[in-house]
């Protein structure tokens, strides 16, 4: 068991994941969370189906919950996506190791779990993800 680390905030980053769908079967992919101004662009990448959605940021301000652009002081992003001819929310929170563990659940599917597998694993990716997305 790891102890709980300093956390680190900023959801930025690119993260390898696994998670539970709402049928009890697992699965692991890839997510990119990107910082657009006050808002984030997240990109999931599972097996072959790829999901896009937009996030708000929010973070702890002494004894409040605080929401607001899209800062590296997030401990919690919200996200709305679309997968294939689906769509749905998710919603993530930084844990005290650093790492980020969320829910997730699409229109008449039900609710799953995903967290990510290891920390950022290369934010240099930005820059060009971004320009990338932005083209779409």
């Amino acid at each position: 068991m790891l102890l709980p680390a300093i956390a680190l905030a900023d959801p930025t980053g690119s993260y390898k994941v696994a998670g539970t769908s709402e049928d009890g079967s697992k699965y692991q992919g890839t997510v990119k969370v990107l910082r657009n101004g006050e808002t984030y662009i997240v990109d999931w990448m599972i097996g072959k189906n790829e999901s896009i959605g937009t996030g708000l940021g929010a973070k702890f301000s002494g004894d409040r919950f605080e929401m607001g652009p899209a800062s590296d002081e997030d401990t919690a992003i919200s996200v709305g996506y679309v997968s294939k001819e689906n769509f749905g929310i998710a919603m993530y929170f930084e844990q005290p190791d650093g790492s980020w563990q969320g829910v997730w659940t699409l229109w008449r599917l039900g609710k799953g779990c995903e967290r990510n597998l290891d920390s950022r694993v290369n934010r240099a990716y930005q820059a060009s993800a971004l320009n990338e997305v932005n083209s779409r």
